[in-house]
């Protein structure tokens, strides 16, 4: 008996143990919330700002009208009153305040001051209200699919906003009410406020200015080459910084069309970081880049830099037949340097290249470029791209690759090879986010450049840099020739595949440029999809570029190279 009356001890005991100590703050809260309501205090949402403090995502004050029915005196009456002040159904209002079996019953979302102010003045019981603010954007349509928007609660979904939404969003705080069993505030009980917590603001590496003259110039091109989609992006080859981000067609943030879906996932997609596609002549500049770093090093494989390449206008490759897009003067191909192949764009001289260098040398460089891996951008939905296991690759394909075909890469990273190309081989992580930081003005956290990996070395990224200039003063660049700035590029047009075929007719318009060539500071990449009419990317897109750049300097006040090659 002793011992069976030690055991029941000890159960009761370990209960009491369980009880006090372990099921405490469970239970503590299950009582708060019996004997108390709860009216949320919504955090106020950080803003987003470019590089020069210029607001691009801030807040407008809105409120959430609440009721609890078990503490409404006279339900019909308040219905009334409410009906009136808020515009809402009679009959629907009605329903709710006698619905006793919730405690928190949301009235209305997001509405105006002066309508809480007028619903105070009828001091109604059981109703109350907080601050719930509303999202807005002063550029409306600016760099929409970067920032992204929020969702109906306020938290972020796409883009920017939703990238970072745990350092935008805050922490809500909120209002505790003491009541009785039912709900009913208890009399000369008082409130206990917990304060909300802001969220933090962004201050980003766009720079509006860069950004509204970008969206300007694709705006163009996009009508009067009743093309597909245009796109642009502006980066700072020394960081990898994004200056400017644009995909055409847009739409206003303060006017999300969330009732289409579909059409709400096209235009808030970033194609930019989250699209493939075949990237055309573009892509010769790493060919280029990779085979004069080889020569540097004495890679017997490489072709020398005064190797003359055959006036062929065509290779047969594993039976196939790769040809030149056209006759380069007078109707005749003839011999090239290595300069010349890129300012005529000539395939067969990369195709050259591709198949000297050998699979393994050439996929050494494809992965210290950056190909068929992310890029590290803050921003979520980043593609790899699509590039062929180098145990599959045929050489066949790799004479496509040479040239641009075979490889389908994300705009982002095309133009972060090309940089890394030029800037004297340096491949940085971009970035979106420069810093984070309270409204009161503490830094909490700063976004550094980061180096992943070496590409070439400054001696050939030199080299690169001044055929890259011949090309817009002499090649298929001149459109983006500026007197007195030291521009550089490369163009492409791609043709585009649909079901595993060419799309007859259906092309991809792009440029990849840079200015000052002997010191990158602003890289951009057009890319003008399915252009009508005229569709080379020397055309349709190296204008662009070049009215891009002309925007920069005037924006910049930036002045003429002492010298221009």
């Amino acid at each position: 008996m002793i011992l069976a009356i030690a055991f029941l001890f000890c159960l009761f005991l370990g209960r009491f143990f369980y009880i006090q100590v372990i099921w405490k703050e469970k239970l503590h809260s299950l009582a708060l919330d019996q004997w108390t309501r709860e009216i949320p205090i919504h955090a106020g949402r950080g803003k987003i700002y470019d590089v020069r403090g210029e607001l691009l995502a801030g807040n407008t004050a809105a409120y959430t009208v609440y009721a609890r029915a078990n503490a409404v005196e006279d339900a019909e009456s308040s219905a009334r009153t409410l009906s009136a002040a808020l515009g809402l159904s009679y009959e629907d209002l009605l329903e709710k305040l006698t619905d006793k079996s919730k405690s928190e019953i949301v009235l209305l979302r997001k509405t105006g001051k002066e309508t809480v102010e007028a619903l105070a003045q009828q001091n109604v019981k059981g109703v109350y209200y907080s601050r719930d603010d509303i999202r807005v954007y002063p550029y409306g349509s600016l760099a929409c699919q970067l920032l992204g928007f929020t969702s109906f609660d306020g938290s972020g979904t796409t883009g920017v906003e939703g990238y970072y939404n745990s350092f935008l969003a805050g922490k809500d705080g909120e209002i505790l009410y003491e009541t009785d069993l039912v709900g009913v505030d208890l009399e000369g009980a008082t409130a206990a406020y917990l304060a909300a917590e802001e969220g933090m603001s962004l201050r980003l590496t766009v720079d509006r200015r860069i950004q509204s003259l970008a969206e300007e110039v694709m705006g163009k091109v996009l009508v009067s080459s009743q093309a597909k989609a245009a796109r642009a992006i502006v980066l700072d080859p020394t960081d990898f910084s994004v200056l400017a981000m644009v995909n055409l067609p847009s739409y206003d943030l303060n006017d999300i069309p969330r009732n289409d879906l579909s059409a709400l996932n096209a235009l808030s997609r970033n194609s930019l970081v989250s699209d493939i596609y075949e990237p055309g002549s573009t892509f010769k500049i790493v060919t280029a880049a990779s085979n004069i770093e080889e020569g540097l090093r004495g890679n017997p494989s490489a072709l020398p830099l005064n190797h003359v390449y055959s006036s062929s206008r065509t290779r047969s490759v594993d039976g196939t037949t790769i040809r030149c897009w056209s006759d380069h003067k007078n109707g005749k191909h003839s011999n090239q340097t290595l300069a010349e192949a890129l300012n005529n764009s000539c395939n067969p001289c990369f195709v050259d290249i591709a198949l000297a260098l050998g699979k393994e040398t050439f996929y050494e460089y494809l992965e210290a470029f950056g190909f068929g891996r992310a890029t590290g951008i803050d921003f979520s939905g980043e593609s790899i791209g699509m590039l062929l296991p180098e145990s599959i690759v045929r050489d066949c394909d790799l004479a496509r690759i040479g040239f641009g075909q075979t490889i389908a890469v994300t705009p982002l990273q095309l133009a972060c090879a090309a940089a890394a190309a030029v800037n004297g081989g340096y491949c940085y992580a971009p970035r979106l986010v420069a810093e984070i930081f309270s409204e009161d003005g503490s830094v909490s956290q700063t976004t550094e450049k980061k180096l992943l990996r070496r590409t070439v070395s400054e001696e050939a990224s030199r080299i690169l840099s001044n055929m890259l200039e011949g090309v817009v003063r002499d090649g298929s660049g001149k459109k983006a020739y500026i007197e007195g700035y030291r521009v550089a590029g490369k163009t492409g047009t791609a043709q585009k595949y649909e079901n595993g075929r060419i799309a007859q007719g259906k092309y991809v318009s792009s440029f990849v440029g840079y200015f000052p060539a002997d010191a990158p500071k602003y890289l951009t990449l057009v890319i003008v999809d399915e252009p009508q009419g005229s569709y080379y990317g020397s055309t349709v897109a190296a204008p662009c570029a070049g009215e891009i750049f002309r925007g920069i300097i005037d924006i910049m006040d930036l002045q003429p190279s002492e010298e221009v090659t």
